[in-house]
């Protein structure tokens, strides 16, 4: 069953009609109806394209946060082989909202690690809606170093709406866990490529995104803080997340320009969830085409040209 976005009112008209249609031509009545099914469909697409073509910030991030969006393990499945989970931080236990362990990629051996947020109640409770604690960060750090140990490139898939905030994370040391992980990204010398595959929200995206090549899917976003909580803070007021989300400056496109991101993977017309098998191919390639890129580098170079990407950010601001 198709899920429709509030914007997306005039295509989901479009498209009812058409399943209408069809359910008439079903029906045996010997009704000819392709011809009028037909020019809804062509209607429809045209709308989308036109839709999609000029999405605003705000659209931008409904369309990231889109429940039939793929997620982490979705990737998982369809890219990579010989999947083996590690869990646990060894030091307080295991936190589902972050994933990893070793796989094959391209016939490749690697490690892949991201965040999951689940699919329906029962998973979404279970990964805690994609948000860590600061034992899934300390498993990540042990993951990281542990490929670092064995030559083994890193891959991460980042789609949390930010770290947990709760009192049991406070209490456990959340700020420096996702510190901790920051700086093993930035001391790896291994490449590692991030993508955004959803929502990239504040620290907890950045703990795993403080990477080699960082890429964005088309309708991704990538922010300090979301939109609602901006709004919150700036006017006092979350129902102006729009204006927030429109002068963060937290699409794919805006940080392409200012120099954050290395690249922008396209979606399907329709957002990565109208054609899912789609959208994880094109990151499949991408991001293969990225560590290609990197291989060539000792483990000095590895990190100094990590150093100076990060160092170059804010040097020359577009205007």
């Amino acid at each position: 069953m198709r899920s429709y976005l509030d914007f997306e009112k005039h295509v989901a008209e479009l498209e009812a009609k058409v399943d209408e249609l069809q359910a008439l031509g079903a029906s045996g009545e010997g009704v000819d109806v392709e011809d009028e099914i037909g020019r809804l469909r062509s209607k429809a697409d045209e709308a989308l394209v036109d839709l999609y073509g000029k999405l605003t910030p705000w659209q931008k991030t409904q369309v990231a946060r889109h429940p039939n969006r793929p997620h982490f393990l979705d990737y998982i499945a369809s890219l990579f082989e010989d999947f083996t989970e590690l869990a646990g931080d060894r030091k307080f236990g295991d936190d589902a909202a972050i994933v990893g362990g070793f796989a094959r990629f391209y016939g490749e051996s690697v490690l892949v690690i991201g965040h999951e947020r689940g699919s329906d109640t029962e998973s979404r409770l279970k990964h805690n809606f994609g948000m860590a604690r600061p034992e899934g960060y300390r498993k990540a750090v042990r993951l990281m170093e542990t490929a670092d140990r064995f030559d083994l490139p890193i891959i991460a898939l980042v789609d949390t709406a930010g770290a947990y905030p709760g009192i049991d994370a406070e209490e456990r040391g959340q700020a420096e866990a996702i510190a901790r992980s920051t700086e093993a990204c930035l001391n790896l010398g291994v490449p590692n490529v991030a993508v955004i595959i959803g929502e990239g929200g504040s620290g907890g995206a950045i703990a795993l995104a403080t990477a080699s090549n960082v890429q964005m899917l088309e309708h991704s976003i990538y922010s300090v803080i979301s939109p609602e909580g901006a709004a919150s803070i700036l006017w006092r007021d979350s129902a102006r997340a729009a204006d927030a989300a429109a002068n963060l400056k937290i699409t794919a496109q805006d940080l392409l320009r200012l120099g954050i991101i290395d690249g922008i993977i396209p979606e399907a017309v329709g957002g990565a969830h109208r054609d899912r098998d789609a959208t994880i191919a094109s990151v499949g390639r991408v991001v293969w085409q990225a560590l290609e890129g990197l291989s060539g580098m000792d483990r000095t170079e590895i990190r100094n040209h990590r150093r100076e990407k990060f160092l170059a950010i804010g040097r020359h601001i577009p205007a």
